[in-house]
């Protein structure tokens, strides 16, 4: 009879925890859909309500495509597709096959809604074009990345060659849209160019606001009482290296300190989504706490492959 009863509990403890892993990932899914939406039309308001009626351009790879639509004329949507694909597959190389999917599902969704959603041309004053059309602009990427994906492509080349040439990521940014705007003044002109550089600054501080001032870089600490199935999580799902060092816990109301091992690892603010997932699987009450990381060097931060 006691065999019996330990393997129904222990049935009954397995449907309760995959019950709760399956609501959590429910969850999950719903916030990040809903976050990705809002990032997509927000984005399309900021390019169709303000920037392409006045050939400005952003950065990265969505300047590129608004720079290519207002010199050939290809719509937008074809291009926002295309100059984003070698991105997908790099995402899916570097940060997995589930970010890859979501980018890839956003990108298109900001494609189908720039080519079939009509929105009103806002303003004509170029200044306030270029300060609105890049707050909206980058609410949407970072409503986005709050989201697990991205609509634009170029943060994560800047990743890849960061970890390939040991160079910070603000670096490649910074060099990239370099080229960008500076082809623009030759193609277009300078003034142009100059109010797209304004564009830019104010999507980048509004994308900075949005992900919660995060750096390139985000270091976590996690005080939890499964912290060895934490530890191996991020390990062999992300492929970080961790950090673990033994404190006391239970300094609260209670009094009662005891024993535990404290995990510490840094990851890429586009990986955090996907660390707090699965974290919330393995222990939703776990105390977690993230800083801003500028740079690193060493350690596990080049991502190794992982073995399947």
């Amino acid at each position: 009879m006691k065999k019996y009863i330990r393997t129904d509990n222990k049935s009954a403890y397995q449907k309760a925890k995959q019950y709760r892993e399956s609501r959590i990932s429910i969850k999950g899914h719903v916030r990040d859909f809903v976050l990705i939406s809002i990032g997509i039309f927000s984005a399309a308001f900021g390019l169709k309500g303000f920037l392409l009626t006045n050939k400005f351009i952003d950065g990265g790879a969505t300047g590129v495509s608004l720079l290519v639509s207002a010199l050939t004329q290809t719509p937008l949507y074809l291009l926002i597709i295309c100059i984003n694909i070698p991105f997908m597959v790099l995402g899916y190389r570097i940060l997995g096959k589930q970010f890859a999917i979501k980018t890839a599902l956003a990108i298109t969704g900001l494609a189908l809604v720039i080519a079939n959603i009509e929105f009103p041309n806002v303003t004509d004053d170029n200044l306030l074009v270029a300060v609105f059309g890049g707050f909206f602009l980058g609410a949407g990427i970072g409503f986005s990345i709050r989201g697990g994906a991205v609509i634009d492509g170029t943060e994560v080349l800047a990743i890849f060659l960061s970890r390939k040439f040991g160079v910070t990521i603000g670096d490649i940014i910074i060099v990239i849209n370099a080229i960008i705007f500076s082809t623009a003044a030759y193609l277009l002109s300078v003034e142009i160019a100059l109010y797209s550089m304004i564009t830019y600054l104010a999507a980048s501080k509004t994308l900075d606001f949005i992900v919660e001032g995060i750096e390139e870089y985000v270091g976590v600490t996690i005080v939890a009482s499964h912290s060895d199935e934490i530890r191996q999580m991020i390990i062999d799902s992300m492929g970080r290296g961790v950090t673990v060092y033994s404190g006391k816990s239970g300094y609260g109301r209670t009094g009662e300190k005891k024993n535990v091992d404290i995990v510490y690892t840094v990851i890429t603010r586009l990986e955090l989504n996907k660390l707090n997932s699965e974290i919330n699987r393995i222990e939703p009450d776990a105390f977690v706490v993230m800083s801003s990381v500028k740079d690193t060097k060493g350690g596990m931060i080049k991502k190794r492959r992982l073995k399947h």
